[in-house]
Formats: structure tokens, C-alpha cells, sequence
């Protein structure tokens, strides 16, 4: 059983969903993994608690429960590092799919699907070709958003009838329901958040200094080799 998370980072630029797909062994490892990374923040400086979420945007910017490092950014990096070590060191696959927000608009204007329908759609395209590739079964674990019904009612439909688009597909094996979860109690869905909110953040080049680009680059070089699928529709 792959345990597929999931969770979205976007802005005004693009819409992002990315999956981490955990084979149910490394569930508990990974976990415990990250759990180090934090307890190891809160012995080093004061005010990070053991069960402090990773966020990868407060992590970034050293915002809300991160704030204690707000002036530390080597420290920040550093935390961000390990947590991506750790999950790079898993035997996980990455799945990461986009859209193009001004394409969309002007293509589309508002007669359009929410990029989260658009983007969860494709995603499950991939997890389901992979999951067949390997002769395995996967179960999605989503952080919590608006639509949830729709998107479980989606779902239900591309079991049915298929998925839209130039190459449509039925999903096969994506067992159960569409599952939600708050983010602050899943380790491994603050995991894909490193993971998308990082992917995010150098595709839009919303860091200028090129000390900030190196740093990026350095910490996606880590999951990167784990990425299976990565691409952004400009429609």
C-alpha cells in the first residue's frame, strides 16, 4: 500500500499540489525522522517546541510557531535541510503537478474548474499510473481545504466514468475514499508541504539574491533524486 499525501502551496503565479508516496514500512520510520529533526530544534534554541510543525513557509521566513528563529536563517535552513534529508533518505516517490494561474484566466476567464480540482486531478492521473506500474494500491491522505466533498466526489467519478482531458484514464487503485487530515498532526503531511512549498518557491524565482537561489537549489539537490513526476500545464 503506497500511503499517497498530499497538500498544495500556490499564489497568485501558479497552483501547486505535490504527493509524497510512503510505502506503509517507511510510514512510521519517516515519521519518527522527522520527529528527531524538531525534538533536535527545541534542545538547540528556546521557544521551538517537540511537536512544533514543520510549515515549510513559516520554517522559510521564521513566521508564527518559527518566529523564535526569525533572525537565525542559517539555523532555518539548516532545520529545512535535515527535515528534507530525512525524507529524501526514505525509500518515498514525489509527485508534483501545476497550473499556470494567468494561462488559465485568460484561456478559460472564469469558466473554469478551481486549480485545486485541476491540479488534484492530474495528480491522481500519476499516482494511479505509478500505483499500477508497481502492482500497488494507494491511499490518499490530503491536508485539509475547502471542496472536500466535491473533491471525494470526484474522485468517486474518475473511478466510474475516467478523468477529463486529451488522455482520460480511470483510477484503479486508489482504494477507499479521498481522506483529510490537519497538517499539524501528520508528519508526513507537513512532509509534502516542505517538499511542495520549496518546488514552489523556485519556479516562481521568488528569490532574488542569488545566496537565496544557491540555498535552494542546494536543498532541493536532496529530494530531488525522489521526484518521479514534476510538471506545471500551461494551458
Amino acid at each position: 500500500m503506497l500511503l499517497t499525501y498530499v497538500d498544495e502551496s500556490h499564489s497568485s503565479g501558479v497552483y501547486f499540489l505535490g504527493a509524497v508516496l510512503c510505502p506503509e514500512a517507511e510510514a512510521i520510520p519517516l515519521t519518527e525522522a522527522l520527529d528527531a529533526v524538531v525534538s533536535k530544534a527545541a534542545r538547540a534554541y528556546e521557544g521551538i517546541e517537540p511537536e512544533t510543525e514543520l510549515h515549510g513557509y513559516e520554517i522559510f521566513h521564521g513566521k508564527q510557531a518559527w518566529e523564535p528563529l526569525s533572525r537565525m536563517v542559517r539555523a532555518r535552513v539548516g532545520i529545512y535541510a535535515e527535515a528534507l534529508q530525512a525524507i529524501a533518505d526514505s525509500d518515498v516517490k514525489i509527485i508534483l503537478t501545476g497550473v499556470d494561474l494567468v494561462g488559465l484566466q485568460r484561456r478559460y476567464g472564469s469558466n473554469h474548474d478551481h486549480p485545486h480540482s485541476i491540479t488534484l486531478t492530474h495528480l491522481l492521473e500519476r499516482v494511479d499510473e505509478f500505483a499500477r506500474r508497481e502492482s500497488q494500491l494507494a491511499l490518499i491522505i490530503a491536508d485539509e481545504c475547502e471542496g472536500q466533498d466535491g473533491y471525494r466526489r470526484e474522485l468517486r467519478q474518475y473511478r466510474t466514468t475516467g478523468t477529463w482531458g486529451y488522455k482520460p484514464r480511470k483510477i484503479t487503485t486508489v482504494v477507499d475514499t479521498m481522506h483529510f487530515a490537519s497538517s499539524a498532526a501528520s508528519r508526513l503531511l507537513q512532509a509534502v508541504d516542505l517538499v511542495a512549498f520549496l518546488c514552489h518557491r523556485i519556479h516562481m524565482v521568488a528569490d532574488s539574491d542569488p545566496r537565496a537561489k544557491k540555498a535552494n537549489a542546494e536543498l532541493w539537490e536532496r529530494v530531488a533524486p525522489r521526484v518521479i513526476h514534476q510538471r506545471v500545464w500551461y494551458p
